[in-house]
């Protein structure tokens, strides 16, 4: 069988097929961009200093992030809403748990909040803070809404303190120089001015004896240990077990975000977060805990399962060019099905219809011959015989094609016998 043959037989199986597949294609979801951007903080700031880790970790998966700076965690939120940033670091508690433009990828690391008084004034709790100088961090900081948000817990508010917006080392050189009486601080241990409080003996920690109570008036908030000596163990600071109240850095993503990106960052924020530090151990973060807003379905499914299978063994471009085809398995293996039931005997018949066709004309001469013998007869064999030798089978056929042979040269001897 020639290929002309071949593609006779087969080519209306292979049409349908892609136009099986042209179908399909109408439901496959478009592919993930290859860009990202990124609501962070101050350049200062942890915010800033983890989102340009994400940027590298995704530059080596072809994702291209764009790092925004901002004033913070509500700016932040603003421009996840606003479609102007992809994906954020947002302190929980701030973010509407009714925001249906946001979903959460989980809480990242924990966020200690540092409430440092000055050392010559005996302040026990946040409710001996009325009629004082406190610096609660500038607006649009989350420093500033869970301070206003504690300290209303223990009724103090502008009515009954002065609240400046002073954050940082400007706030902990107010504290130092007694122009304020406390400073609330969201920052890590390692933040130069909570290092430098709390090294500074004008100044002392406040020690959050109630902060079991606190965390169950506001899910949002975690109760920490600091241990004695952890922050240094040469001069045993501190000096005694402190407890901490703190918030975690939650990474929100806006609800158009590509699933497949979600994915991608959840495996980010594993690389970036997953280690151990001063308040947590190796592998607690990333955690689905401590986040008002709902899991993204990818989320969710991240920490139940980890990193889609595909994403596990093969690199980000690949693995989502699959996962994106899937769809288009149904309508092949439907397709497939069927034309393996009906290619196989096709192929078959077409291959002996070039043998068996021949026998018609074979068994009208036979017949014919049972009247008499006419020359042309003997003509018409020789023809067909010419004919026949053009033929050409696969070898599994060929015993078919030379049982024709002979059964043409058993008519040709009788139409001879019969003319002698």
């Amino acid at each position: 069988m020639g290929i002309g043959e071949k593609l006779k037989t087969f080519t209306p199986a292979v049409v349908l097929t892609l136009i099986g597949f042209m179908v399909a294609y109408q439901f496959v979801d478009p592919a993930p961009p290859n860009t990202l951007t990124f609501s962070a903080g101050s350049k200062e700031g942890a915010y800033y200093a983890h989102a340009l880790a994400y940027r590298d970790y995704l530059k080596q998966r072809g994702i291209t992030v764009t790092v925004l700076e901002s004033a913070g965690s509500l700016e932040n939120v603003e421009s996840l809403s606003s479609g102007k940033a992809d994906v954020a670091f947002v302190q929980s508690g701030i973010a509407d748990p009714d925001n249906s433009k946001l979903s959460s990828l989980g809480s990242m690391y924990y966020e200690p909040l540092w409430v440092f008084v000055r050392a010559d004034i005996t302040i026990t709790s946040l409710n001996e803070l009325k009629g004082k100088s406190i610096a609660v961090g500038p607006q649009g900081s989350g420093t500033r809404v869970l301070s206003l948000q504690l300290l209303q817990e223990n009724g103090v508010d502008e009515s009954t303190a002065t609240l400046l917006p002073l954050s940082g080392n400007a706030a902990a050189d107010a504290l130092n120089s007694g122009k304020i009486d406390a400073v609330f601080l969201v920052a890590a241990a390692s933040a130069d001015a909570v290092w430098t409080l709390n090294q500074n003996t004008n100044v002392k920690l406040l020690n959050f004896s109630r902060a079991d109570a606190y965390t169950r008036r506001i899910a949002t908030l975690s109760a920490l240990t600091l241990p004695q000596g952890s922050l240094d163990l040469g001069t045993n600071e501190p000096k005694q077990d402190m407890k901490l109240l703190a918030a975690t850095a939650t990474l929100l993503v806006s609800e158009t975000l590509h699933p497949a990106l979600q994915d991608l960052l959840m495996q980010a924020a594993t690389h970036v977060h997953g280690g151990r530090s001063l308040f947590s151990t190796a592998g607690e973060f990333p955690t689905p805990l401590y986040t008002a807003l709902p899991l993204s379905k990818e989320a969710s499914r991240y920490y139940k399962s980890g990193p889609p299978f595909l994403q596990r063994y093969l690199p980000f471009w690949a693995a989502t060019l699959l996962d994106r085809l899937k769809v288009m398995l149904l309508p092949f293996i439907a397709l497939l099905i069927p034309l393996f039931k009906v290619m196989p005997p096709l192929y078959r018949w077409r291959v002996r219809s070039r043998i068996y066709r021949w026998y018609d004309e074979l068994n009208r001469i036979d017949e014919a011959l049972g009247s008499g013998f006419d020359q042309s007869q003997l003509d018409e064999l020789d023809r067909i015989e010419s004919e026949i030798r053009k033929v050409h089978v696969p070898l599994s056929y060929s015993d078919e094609l030379y049982n024709l042979r002979m059964h043409l040269v058993l008519i040709r001897e009788s139409a001879e016998r019969i003319e002698g």
